[in-house]
């Protein structure tokens, strides 16, 4: 089966090179529509073999990204954006799932890194090359609703989904202006479609998380309502909108409705990766009230699911220390500190649980690393309060 790499990008040199070298012997060839870049981006692509393309911005996505299928040739497609990056790991089971005949679609798992919340989002991004499967939507533009016409019409087709991470997805870490700048831009996409499409709940789902983050609380709340109140038999969609509801009302400290929110995101029948954001943030919920040994049991369950999860074990050990357990509350912060080692708070509160149990030379070294940590992050009136606070405990710091 041959498998092309479509693409659309835009000064995305800096990215490309890393996101092209992940896929350099897995595809038979690489697509990239350029939509008006002003640096290297062509270039990098050439270099890389690409057959690259050009056409002026639409402002719409899913009008680039159906320019950019036109060229595709391959039996099958894989879509990435320039931020991301293919997963070594997955390529074995990815090119024996296009295989199956009988298969139309191949949904992966993407890790957002970097993410402060829902580490892992599940994408449509590999499917076989039809004339009926097209993108739809000016922003988060995807193949779905193509796809749900087309199984319908066609019902011998499957959906499958790949185990495991098949997508490290870097975007999170955008700047701030830009991040600003590219959500009054989707703002004005949604809202178009939103016009036309008045009840979709995928448009409310992710309209209404854009309406929260830009400071718009009640229309946001509206708009997540709606979605809910629309027959909808996708669960992913179903879990986002009760995700973002519980995660409105957590930050308002609403927490009895933060806590409903979360628990009917929780119940939805997905992957468990992708309710990872839910679980952490009842147990954070449950942590915060008091109630500690729920807690423990939800942070136990996210970091069976994901023991990567950094935060999940910070939480953990705090949980930990506040119920006196200290010993295994320390190797909880060890571990969030091997998995992310410029984590300040983990080695702070790492020295604090150290001098519980009467290990005061490592608690030194601990608070030592903590302040380090936050002066090289530019929290330098967090090292110096901890500095300060230490010296009127007695402690002598190096």
């Amino acid at each position: 089966m041959k498998l092309s790499l479509c693409m659309i990008v835009k000064d995305e040199a800096e990215n490309l090179p890393k996101c092209l070298e992940s896929v350099r012997n897995v595809v038979d060839e690489i697509i990239v529509l350029d939509t008006g870049s002003s640096d290297d981006t062509i270039a990098v692509a050439e270099l890389f073999g690409a057959h690259v393309h050009q056409m002026p911005w639409p402002h719409d996505f899913s009008i680039a990204r159906n320019q950019a299928l036109q060229h595709t040739t391959g039996d099958w497609v894989l879509v990435l954006d320039a931020d991301e990056v293919l997963q070594p790991e997955i390529i074995p089971s990815l090119q024996g799932a296009i295989q199956h005949e009988q298969i139309l679609v191949i949904n992966l798992i993407r890790h957002e890194v970097g993410a402060a919340q829902s580490p892992y989002s599940l994408v449509s991004r590999l499917f076989r090359r039809h004339p009926a499967i097209q993108f739809s939507r000016p922003y988060h533009a995807m193949i779905d609703d193509s796809v749900e016409a087309l199984v319908k019409a066609e019902p011998h087709w499957q959906i499958a989904q790949l185990e495991g991470i098949a997508i490290a997805h870097t975007g999170y870490q955008a700047d701030v202006i830009q991040q600003q700048d590219k959500f009054t831009k989707a703002r004005s996409m949604m809202e178009s479609f939103l016009a036309q499409h008045p009840d979709d709940p995928y448009v409310c789902s992710k309209l209404g998380a854009l309406y929260i983050q830009m400071g718009d609380r009640d229309t946001g709340i509206q708009l997540l309502q709606r979605g809910l109140n629309v027959k909808n038999n996708d669960p992913a969609t179903t879990y986002e909108l009760n995700y973002h509801l519980g995660s409105v009302y957590a930050a308002a400290q609403e927490n009895n409705q933060a806590a409903h929110y979360y628990q009917q995101a929780i119940r939805q029948p997905i992957d468990a990766k992708l309710k990872l954001g839910a679980m952490h943030n009842l147990a954070s919920l449950m942590q915060n009230s008091g109630e500690l040994v729920m807690a423990e049991g939800l942070y136990q369950q996210v970091l069976q699911i994901d023991p990567t999860l950094v935060v999940g074990h910070y939480n953990l050990g705090m949980t930990l220390k506040h119920m006196s357990r200290f010993t295994e509350a320390i190797t909880h912060y060890q571990q969030a500190i091997q998995l992310q080692p410029d984590y300040a708070a983990a080695h702070q509160n790492l020295g604090v649980v150290l001098i519980k149990v009467g290990k005061v030379p490592e608690a030194i070294a601990a608070f030592q690393q903590a302040i380090h940590c936050y002066e090289q992050q530019q929290q330098l009136e967090t090292a110096e309060q901890l500095r300060q606070n230490l010296a009127a405990m007695g402690f002598q710091l190096t």
